[in-house]
């Protein structure tokens, strides 16, 4: 199957632009998360480069964010780039968990390789990439024993509508329509 980002970016708007007035936005080198204010209508997720992964790690941000936090840039966090030191690095992964283990959810609903991030290429102590993995998929395993929360199972049933039983764009995003009003949207 191609893995057309165009495809991504209609699934999330189809599911998300009319029920929390949000889209998906193609940018430049950082990723951020803008709320919706004077020079634009919408709220925007905004992923690095045209990249599939930068995309679905986003969505997931977005997925776990409170209402309160959506309505704030980057959901009102602030985020300390490479260079982390082990006590810094330790408290990125640990607000790291959950995000990507919804990604390797996401990952995997849309037939891809899931590559885990530690994003410390520049960090003073070494990193165990391996360990941090053991735990994202932890987490994924909880996801898929207890449920997602409602806008991932929603975006969940839509990439495995489109990518996994080739279900056309308008119907995955009715499938995940189907999901998002099974449960409460918050």
């Amino acid at each position: 199957m191609t893995h057309r980002l165009e495809d991504v970016i209609a699934l999330f708007d189809g599911l998300f632009h009319d029920t929390f007035n949000t889209r998906l936005v193609r940018g430049d080198d950082e990723p951020l998360y803008r709320p919706a204010d004077a020079d634009c209508a919408f709220h925007r997720v905004i992923f690095t480069y045209g990249f599939h992964a930068s995309a679905l790690h986003e969505i997931s941000h977005w997925c776990i964010a409170g209402e309160r936090r959506r309505c704030f840039e980057d959901y009102g966090y602030w985020y300390l780039p490479d260079g982390r030191d082990a006590e810094q690095q330790r408290a990125f992964e640990a607000a790291e968990v959950t995000p990507q283990a919804l990604e390797l959810l996401f990952t995997r609903a849309c037939g891809r390789q899931f590559n885990v991030s530690v994003d410390n290429l520049g960090g003073e102590t070494e990193v165990d990439r391996y360990a941090f993995l053991v735990r994202v998929e932890a987490r994924a395993s909880l996801f898929e024993r207890a449920g997602l929360p409602a806008r991932a199972a929603a975006f969940h049933a839509a990439l495995t509508a489109f990518y996994r039983e080739h279900q056309s764009l308008d119907e995955a995003v009715a499938s995940g329509r189907r999901s998002l009003s099974d449960s409460d949207p918050a």
